[in-house]
């Protein structure tokens, strides 16, 4: 289940005191799970906030209460309070929240999307942009589509053969060629021009 250090308590159990209201907890609820994007949320929950099918975990003084759609997602998380530099830091690692890699025996397909979502995804949304995966061929050849700021970028070929293909090709066994099935002609907003990438 969850881990709440004896210095998270005491840090929370001191926040509740302070708003001095009647039942008031901290809920825990997994947002985006299993996505790259996932995160945990903590916030302050009054009873009347509760939705009733929350599991409860009774700390020293307050009642941590978990979003019971977010179970599966943050079973096994550890929630703490560190020395950090000069001040002090509430720190939540949740193994789980973006899902688990699909098994080897899983399909191309469904092991392609995972590192599309979790590993290449984060990857380009630093510049804006993002590729999805329009066909999976039998022979294993990747189409993909760019979008945002890859979308029409000059740099798009260096990052679909230096980057992408290699990813798929070494996390992927089966997978042969990565293609570009975008028309980057119609790019709105690229992070580099076409003709201006050398």
């Amino acid at each position: 289940m969850i881990q709440i250090s004896d210095s998270a308590q005491a840090h929370f159990r001191k926040l509740i005191e302070r708003e001095a209201l009647p039942g008031l907890g901290v809920r825990l609820s997994a947002v985006d799970a299993g996505t790259a994007r996932a995160d945990a949320r903590l916030e302050f929950a009054e009873p009347a906030d509760l939705a009733g099918d929350e599991w409860a975990v009774d700390c020293q003084g307050f009642t941590l209460y978990v979003d019971a759609a977010s179970v599966q997602w943050l079973d096994g998380a550890e929630i703490d309070y560190v020395s950090q530099g000069a001040g002090q830091q509430l720190t939540i690692k949740a193994p789980k929240i973006k899902g688990e890699a699909p098994a080897e025996s899983s399909s191309i397909v469904e092991r392609v999307r995972w590192v599309i979502d979790n590993e290449i995804n984060p990857q380009l949304a630093q510049h804006k942009g993002r590729v999805s995966v329009q066909e999976v061929t039998g022979d294993g050849v990747v189409l993909l589509r760019f979008g945002g700021g890859c979308h029409g970028c000059g740099m798009a070929d260096v990052t679909l053969k230096q980057g992408i293909e290699k990813t798929l090709m070494a996390r992927v066994p089966g997978i042969t060629a990565v293609r570009d099935a975008t028309d980057h002609d119609s790019g709105a907003a690229p992070y580099i021009p076409r003709g201006q990438a050398n």
